[in-house]
């Protein structure tokens, strides 16, 4: 059964090594709440150096406003381990990132924070970066039957792996997971309970 992840504009990001630092600058980590930090997103390429929009950088392009899958290379998210990053790029509207590799702490990061990270072949990078020289794109992400879907029929499949896809489709986190587990937990602390009392 068909089930839509996410759907919506695509906003290709044509970089390698998009480190942390560029995603959400160092200036911005001082607040503690998870909120306000969509405008810093990529920050120093969004804004020249007066504060207003750089018309250059893909982003600010009036075809990709309102874009919710974020296109890009290889190696996305490496640099230091801020968890601001994945807050930034949730909070501006992207819930998808395609890319041919991401760094590990950072994929952890935006999985915790319920995004979708798909990762495929440099070859399949380089087909979709040629669909979307073709003009804007509007996909769909299925994630119950791993596909990308271009319409007209056009779909591209991907890999995750089946414990992340499960939390994704059931909308939990680590401690929703978990709770799940519950009646489990607590018949194990029973019986453990009554076969080794001393330990209280």
């Amino acid at each position: 059964m068909s089930k839509i992840f996410a759907q919506g504009l695509v906003c290709p990001l044509d970089k390698n090594n998009v480190d942390t630092d560029q995603i959400i600058p160092k200036q911005f980590l001082t607040s503690v709440s998870r909120d306000g930090f969509a405008e810093a997103m990529f920050f120093d390429w969004r804004y020249l150096a007066d504060g207003s929009p750089n018309p250059d950088f893909v982003v600010n392009r009036p075809e990709y406003q309102g874009a919710s899958i974020l296109l890009t290379r290889a190696n996305f998210g490496c640099g230091s381990s801020r968890e601001h990053a994945p807050w930034a790029i949730k909070q501006y509207g992207f819930n998808v990132i395609i890319a041919e590799s991401f760094a590990d702490i950072f994929f952890n990061n935006s999985v915790n924070n319920a995004m979708l990270l798909i990762q495929l072949s440099k070859t399949n990078i380089d087909l979709l970066f040629n669909r979307c020289q073709q003009g804007p794109q509007q996909w769909q992400i299925d994630l119950a039957s791993q596909e990308i879907m271009f319409g007209n029929n056009a779909a591209m499949g991907f890999n995750i792996d089946a414990d992340i896809k499960q939390r994704l489709l059931s909308g939990l986190d680590f401690i929703g997971s978990s709770e799940q587990l519950n009646s489990q937990i607590a018949d194990y602390e029973q019986s453990r309970k009554a076969s080794h009392p001393w330990l209280g």
